[in-house]
């Protein structure tokens, strides 16, 4: 059997992905489906973020074996903007025929672009093909800012109005999770100047060239700037091996304070609910495709140089997943207005 992921799930990442089979590559083979000539032309893949983050990153390794199992060319286009708002609506407007595939970190993105960002869509416009890489979240400090340790930084954020800097991407999960501490903390939000970037690479860009003193980011995708970090709390219910950092509740308990665990990231491929609706078919064959290549021992080993996630949950769990995220979201979405 292949090795399911770069990460072993924590046990709270684990639980989201109960009655699914979770097996990434250990699936037999599945014949792409029969749906008329399709495809008879490329494809165009959008990503719902700029260049250099998780999703691009995903997007553009993942194109080219989709490619190939699906038999033509992919093209991936960069439609960053409004927390993945600017690529939905372009996505939602053109046909719905199977040939776009959005490719983004779907929870929290969208979810919180129709919450906070008055989106005019629904999270069942879309229908997720696949969720194949789920993150935590980190919190971490530059290391040259002298933050060691999580109450350090807020008091600074209370004593210190608008002089620290923080970095998030913008309706993240990681910009949900500065607000509600800065609330359960009783600070004021406007004593943290905080950045929102477009993609997660900008962030981290901002962080590890002391731009911003601290960011709130998908952990793994973080690993290449390490070297620049002092991690501070990883958004988990249990410590994680990749980063030498205590829960946040841990990280907290200082200032005995507790928040709730936000759910990270989720990273896969998706469409607009009318082309399963309209081209079942269609959607088959984007899924054997996206299920074929997982299947594959040198993408397999491809996403495990690159430190990227590889499950396969398929459709009805992925589904399943991202109306979950919607619901624990709504809850918390007033922060972020």
């Amino acid at each position: 059997m292949l090795k399911q992921s770069v990460i072993s799930f924590p046990r709270a990442l684990k639980s989201l992905l109960v009655g699914a089979t979770v097996t990434v590559a250990s699936l037999a083979m599945v014949l792409p489906a029969a749906a008329d000539s399709y495809p008879e032309r490329p494809l165009n893949m959008v990503v719902g973020f700029g260049t250099g983050g998780s999703a691009d990153r995903l997007a553009r390794l993942m194109s080219g074996y989709i490619s190939e199992e699906i038999g033509v060319p992919i093209q991936v286009t960069n439609r960053p903007g409004a927390g993945t708002q600017v690529a939905s609506n372009y996505v939602l407007n053109v046909p719905d025929d199977g040939y776009t595939v959005y490719a983004s970190t779907f929870a929290p993105y969208l979810t919180n672009s129709i919450l906070t960002g008055g989106a005019n869509f629904s999270v069942d416009d879309f229908s997720y093909i696949n969720f194949q890489w789920f993150d935590l979240d980190l919190i971490a400090a530059n290391k040259d800012s002298g933050y060691d340790d999580l109450p350090s930084l807020l008091e600074a954020i209370r004593e210190q109005r608008g002089q620290v800097r923080g970095a998030v991407v913008q309706g993240s999960a990681g910009h949900l999770m500065v607000r509600l501490l800065l609330e359960e903390a009783g600070i004021p939000q406007e004593n943290l100047n905080l950045v929102t970037y477009n993609s997660g690479g900008e962030a981290r860009s901002a962080v590890a060239g002391g731009q911003v003193d601290f960011v709130s980011i998908s952990a793994q995708g973080s690993e290449g700037i390490r070297e620049f970090l002092t991690p501070l709390a990883i958004v988990n219910d249990e410590r994680i091996e990749q980063w030498d950092a205590p829960t946040i509740n841990e990280a907290l308990a200082p200032m005995e304070l507790e928040v709730p665990v936000l759910q990270g990231s989720m990273r896969g491929f998706a469409v607009t609910s009318e082309v399963e609706r309209q081209h079942p078919g269609r959607y088959e064959a984007l899924a054997d495709a996206i299920q074929n290549a997982l299947a594959r021992k040198d993408v397999q080993e491809h996403l495990e140089r690159n430190e990227m996630g590889g499950v396969w949950v398929g459709p009805e769990r992925s589904n399943e997943l991202m109306r979950e995220n919607y619901d624990v979201f709504e809850k918390y979405a007033h922060l972020l207005n």
